[in-house]
């Protein structure tokens, strides 16, 4: 056995979610850790309920195409602002004659494409810094979290509003505003865990064997991030849900004739006065999604907090 593989083992427990090498000595603990954590996710109920409820909406979305009865996007003058019922239009239409469930269903894909496309960009803006200040420290640790401490300071609606304004209005660049929102919180996360794990026996050990920093970044640093990123990046996704949603409610978002749940409420406060009814709808579909990738968030804490703590 190397001195390298030596050091891996003795960093085996940030293997959690990330898989080892083929014929690796850790491969098959590794893999162990992996069916344990599955095992004990599945016990969480409530999270299971997110991840069916998130699955649902993702399946109805994609589907919406075969499975939706109407045109998003046709208008019927003749049929407007109908009350929800057993006729041609389940939800009842909006304030242009346009078949609610319909626009529900197509309006889920933009929505949830739009929470990942803002926790990638969140991701991809915040690990890289995140993991130089963690490990290397010292002055370009201050300057990174001086930078990421202006941001946060903000109001978080009020900065996205700003960036939107600065870039122009349109569904990525308002998820490009939220990702930049996201970032500085995602980079005190990473460097708080990296800062817990460079004094560790593993890393001193890669470190006398003259490994170079970025493998060690890669592949012991990293994989101890990756559990707490991941259940940060759940909660996110909900919060990035919201935000589109407020986005696209003010116009700065989803541009018609493309709609999401945050454009159905903006169009049903138009007319909230004759027709309260039309801003339900998509309101409880934002409520419940964000609500589910919160559980989801919880369960996936619950399981590897309990994985940790096994390992220490």
């Amino acid at each position: 056995m190397s001195q390298e593989e030596q050091a891996t083992r003795l960093g085996a427990a940030s293997d959690l979610l990330v898989p080892s090498a083929p014929g690796s000595v850790q491969a098959a603990p590794a893999l162990s850790r992996r069916r344990r954590f599955l095992r004990r996710f599945l016990q969480e109920r409530p999270a299971l309920v997110g991840v069916a409820f998130l699955g649902l909406v993702a399946v109805t979305s994609l589907l919406a195409p075969w499975i939706a009865p109407a045109d998003p996007a046709e208008q019927d003058l003749l049929a407007v602002l109908q009350s929800p019922g057993w006729g041609d239009h389940l939800l009842g239409t909006d304030h242009l004659g346009r078949d609610v469930l319909s626009r529900l269903m197509y309006s889920g894909r933009i929505s949830l494409l739009a929470a990942l496309e803002a926790v990638l960009v969140g991701v991809v803006l915040a690990l890289p810094p995140g993991l130089v200040a963690g490990y290397v420290g010292g002055w370009v640790d201050g300057l990174i979290m001086r930078v990421a401490d202006a941001l946060m300071s903000f109001p978080p609606l009020l900065l996205a509003i700003a960036i939107v304004a600065v870039l122009g209005p349109g569904i990525t660049k308002a998820m490009f505003a939220v990702g930049v929102i996201f970032a500085p919180r995602l980079a005190r996360l990473v460097r708080a865990t990296v800062l817990d794990v460079r004094e560790e026996t593993f890393i001193e050990a890669s470190r006398s064997i003259g490994v170079s920093t970025p493998r060690i970044l890669r592949r012991h640093v990293l994989p101890n991030v990756m559990p707490a990123l991941l259940v940060q990046l759940s909660l996110l996704a909900g919060i990035a849900m919201l935000l589109e949603a407020g986005l696209s409610f003010l116009g700065l978002g989803v541009q018609p004739p493309d709609a999401s749940w945050g454009t159905m409420l903006g169009e049903a406060f138009l007319v909230i006065n004759e027709t309260p009814w039309l801003s339900i709808f998509p309101g409880v579909a934002v409520a419940l999604s964000v609500l589910a990738f919160n559980v989801v968030g919880d369960g996936l804490r619950d399981s590897i907090g309990r994985e940790l703590r096994r390992a220490g």
